[in-house]
């Protein structure tokens, strides 16, 4: 260990070291824009990309060096009204209504972001462009060590082209921008932003506020916190399905008969359950700080910050799981009752920003990131420790862009990972491991006609070590990608994009050995696994056509040795067997979006949105694969003026009876919600947000969701918040 904390300082300074000596490359330059200046919006953006309008009002995305880029298909950007309106704890729940976009759901303290039916190790979460380095992509119990509550904006990219950011991002990736590292000089003695939000469904109460002020001579000072507490998720009707009910229930009168009357009265009275999930509260906070340095056309910045939460994980009723012994031992001996599980997480990480100005050579600008985190997550039993997750981690990355010369655009980087993970404790069920990381990355772009041509690769060498064992595992992967495109008349772009992507297997998939209390299941990993790769396909279509805007996109991936969890039917010390297993598996889906403006009066804006999204998953024998969300259809009317914006939707959900193997069905359900935001002040400074969740208290289940069948949706849920900035 001391080894390893050695080589991550040492790598830490000579990255610090490299941006702090950058921007005196540019210390003769003049000052940068006032955040008043509107060049300096133009100029200050994310590290993923920068959005702006053309002349006919259409939304580019542009990577870094790229100036359409569509091999980032289908990105959405979640920001402003939308954002404060979607708010949620977990940034899962927060996208859970963009188009190919849903939630895992596993409890109200743990819901990851699931795209086009990928989640886990095939969809990454970051922050301001560098992994969250915490262990939610590990199993869906774990929270997203991330709150929205303070961010500027999240991006969902979609398409081949995020793999640059990593092979584990297959599926896509989640970036959440905030403002940990400013990211511009306020044009104001200081800056404060504030919201604060209550609801009823879960009893919510939540307060979150950044303060951004400039010190002169370029200097950027930040500080922000929030707090969020929640009760236990209030639902209609019974918390179990019915067919898990049903099968409850019979094991109840099973349980009777053999004269066991308090196993019996303890499954009747989960079966009875109803109008809330026990053990679902939470409880979280945050606090960071940051400093950031601003001259000329570059900046360098650091922040460090904590991210504590504790949640309730529901109890699966009728699973039991041992602490070893011969079976029956527990019966015999009066084996005491456990209390419910939660879980206790805290997560210190610091983060670095850099972007300097080069000229007017070959490249134009280089870009550093990176970030370090100790994260240490507990899982309790009642009031005993039962496992304990201990990671240390870091991850790099620079990124050099290209000066656009003729037609030719783009940029190259490397990016460098580092994770050891220890489980410590009598249910530790992955073996204390090592993952090291090391990639090169490109991404092209020539033509200025009509036409243009896209490409994107990646090299990646990873190294996955049981240190306990000493099984050591190395793979060399590449991914890359080719795209044309195709812009016509009236922002009308259309494309396709071809890729071939590989991953190498993450520990958890090698080494899972174990009861896993948090999930209540044995899982069971591979230390046989071989990469997976996929061919993939991708048809596009985006533009502005009179009042009408659309973004639509189809797809389909073709995967070799396709890595997933699954339940085998079989038990091991009391509880249900899910093993990660290998086998060719295809994906096909669509997703779009449609805005139309039926009035378009200047004052006032009454306009629909239309989106929708299917997915088809399954193994190479026709099987499906196991928490594949199911169509959905989502349609809204707004109208939209100075003081106020209003909006009522409906969203729709198909039964998804296409499941896996010992996988249940879901039924089909309907939400319909309503909100309200009043702008006392105009476009600025103050937000009232009133809103209606789930207005007709139907039940709803996720098919993407490990605790489907005795975890549902909330019920009717009214909010109320409040957003300042001045």
């Amino acid at each position: 260990m001391l080894y390893h904390q050695k080589r991550l300082a040492s790598f830490g300074a000579s990255l610090l070291a490299l941006s702090i000596a950058a921007p005196a490359w540019a210390q003769d330059k003049p000052t940068p824009p006032q955040s008043g200046d509107p060049s300096a919006d133009e100029r200050v953006e994310d590290d993923f990309h920068d959005r702006r309008l053309d002349e006919q009002g259409t939304i580019i995305v542009t990577a870094q060096g790229l100036r359409q880029f569509d091999l980032l298909a289908g990105t959405s950007v979640v920001e402003g009204a939308e954002l404060s309106a979607n708010m949620n704890g977990q940034v899962g729940e927060v996208l859970a209504k963009l188009p190919g976009v849903t939630a895992s759901g596993f409890a109200p303290g743990a819901s990851r972001p699931i795209l086009r039916g990928f989640s886990g190790e095939r969809v990454k979460v970051l922050v301001d462009g560098i992994g969250a380095i915490d262990v939610s992509n590990t199993s869906a119990d774990h929270a997203v060590s991330i709150d929205p509550l303070t961010a500027e904006s999240i991006e969902v990219l979609r398409g081949p082209a995020v793999l640059l950011y990593g092979s584990q991002a297959i599926g896509g990736a989640v970036n959440v921008i905030d403002k940990r590292i400013p990211r511009r000089v306020p044009d104001e003695p200081i800056h404060v932003d504030a919201i604060a939000r209550a609801d009823s469904a879960t009893d919510l109460r939540e307060a979150g506020a950044s303060v951004d002020a400039p010190l002169g001579g370029g200097f950027v000072v930040h500080a922000d916190g929030s707090w969020r507490k929640t009760g236990d998720l209030e639902i209609p009707g019974y918390a179990l399905s019915d067919e898990f009910r049903a099968e409850i229930l019979a094991e109840a009168e099973e349980e009777a008969g053999e004269g066991h009357l308090d196993e019996a009265e303890e499954l009747r009275e989960a079966a009875e359950q109803r109008g809330f999930v026990p053990n679902t509260a939470t409880e979280t906070w945050t606090a960071n700080g940051g400093i950031a340095f601003f001259r000329g056309g570059s900046n360098l910045g650091v922040s460090v910050g904590i991210y504590d939460t504790a949640y309730g994980i529901p109890g699966r009723p009728g699973t039991g799981h041992a602490h070893g012994g011969d079976e029956g031992e527990g019966a015999e001996s009066g084996e005491e009752e456990e209390g419910p599980v939660t879980i206790g997480l805290r997560q210190w990480r610091a983060d670095l920003r850099g972007d300097v100005e080069l000229g007017d050579g070959l490249f134009d600008e280089l870009k550093i990131r990176g970030g370090y985190s100790d994260y240490t997550h507990t899982e309790f039993e009642g009031d005993e420790v039962g496992t304990v997750f201990d990671v240390e981690g870091i991850e790099a990355r620079m990124q050099l862009v290209q000066n656009e010369r003729g037609a030719w655009r783009g940029s190259i980087g490397s990016q460098f990972m580092y994770r050891d993970f220890v489980a410590t404790g009598a249910e530790a069920f992955i073996a204390p491991n090592e993952t090291e990381q090391f990639a090169l990355f490109a991404l092209q772009e020539y033509g200025n006609g009509p036409f243009q041509i896209e490409g994107s690769a990646r090299y990646e060498m990873t190294s996955v070590d049981d240190t306990q064992d000493r099984i050591a595992r190395d793979f060399d992967t590449f991914s890359g990608a080719i795209g044309l495109a195709y812009e016509g008349p009236r922002a009308l772009r259309a494309g396709v994009n071809l890729s071939r992507v590989a991953r190498a297997p993450s520990a958890e998939e090698l080494f899972s050995d174990g009861p896993h209390i948090a999930t209540q299941a044995y899982e069971l990993g591979d230390p046989g696994l071989v990469k997976e790769s996929a061919w993939g396909v991708e048809l596009f279509a985006r533009g502005k056509v009179g009042r009408a805007e659309f973004s639509l996109a189809a797809y389909k991936n073709w995967f070799d040795n396709y890595i997933y969890l699954s339940e085998t039917g079989a038990e091991e010390d009391g509880l249900p067997v899910f093993a990660y297993l290998q086998d060719d598996a295809t994906y096909t889906g669509f997703e779009g979006e449609v805005t139309y403006d039926i009035v378009d009066t200047g004052p006032l804006t009454v306009s629909t949105d239309l989106r929708g999204e299917y997915v088809r998953a399954k193994l190479s024998d026709g099987r499906s694969l196991p928490r594949i969300p199911p169509l959905s259809l989502l349609g809204a009317l707004e109208a939209e003026t100075d003081a106020f914006d209003a909006r009522a939707e409906v969203q729709w959900f198909a039964a998804q009876d296409k499941v896996a193997p010992f996988e249940t069905r879901t039924d089909g359900f309907t939400m319909v919600n309503a909100s309200l935001t009043w702008r006392p002040m105009g476009r600025d400074s103050i937000s009232v947000l009133v809103k209606a969740d789930n207005i007709f208290d139907a039940t709803g289940r996720r098919q993407a969701s490990f605790t489907k069948d005795f975890v549902p949706l909330a019920g009717r849920n009214f909010t109320v918040g409040l957003r300042a900035s001045f």
